[in-house]
């Protein structure tokens, strides 16, 4: 067989296999580490999963939404206020929705959903201690899927705590998020 041959067996091989792969991309359960950046020196590191919906997913324009929980425990360094550093335990669960183009079958996504959170102790922001351990937490965010079967992922997130004004204070709190996750 000659060299160009081989190319387009290569490559008729691969987009065959991104396609099988690229159609199930958000069927597929994650783990994921996710630190975050927030303000007033706040800083948070979790471990995750992302469980999807049984539903299946549906169109929406030109691409396909799908559905997932997800479920994490992890750690949120704040400053109180002395100024004095402490970490507090911290444990959410809550529905995303997840758009990716091409019906489906893009490695890049759009992703937007809240949840519940609870904190072993209360967060502060801007001078202030929230007035609850329980908050919700909100975010949107883009990503996409690489390598082998596109089991890898990345994402950039922008999250917001608060307990949307249960109880005062309610200084929220805003985080930029950088997650890691692998399908399995």
């Amino acid at each position: 067989m000659q060299p160009n041959i081989y190319a387009g067996l290569v490559l008729a091989i691969c987009i065959t296999s991104n396609t099988v792969f690229a159609q199930d991309l958000d069927a597929r359960p994650t783990w994921y580490l996710q630190i975050a950046q927030g303000e007033e020196s706040s800083h948070a590191a979790v471990l995750g999963t992302t469980l999807p919906w049984k539903n299946g997913a549906w169109s929406l324009g030109s691409g396909q939404v799908r559905g997932h929980w997800d479920i994490w425990l992890g750690g949120w360094s704040n400053k109180d206020l002395n100024n004095h550093r402490f970490t507090t335990p911290a444990l959410g669960i809550g529905p995303s929705l997840r758009w990716r183009g091409a019906q489906g079958t893009s490695p890049w996504f759009v992703e937007a959903g809240t949840g519940i959170m609870a904190t072993g102790k209360r967060l502060y922001n801007d001078g202030q201690r929230m007035g609850t351990r329980f908050n919700f937490a909100s975010h949107v965010g883009v990503g996409m899927n690489f390598g082998h079967q596109r089991a890898h992922e990345l994402s950039l997130r922008l999250q917001h705590a608060s307990n949307a004004g249960i109880q005062n204070p309610n200084p929220g709190i805003n985080f930029v998020q950088l997650r890691y996750a692998h399908a399995f």
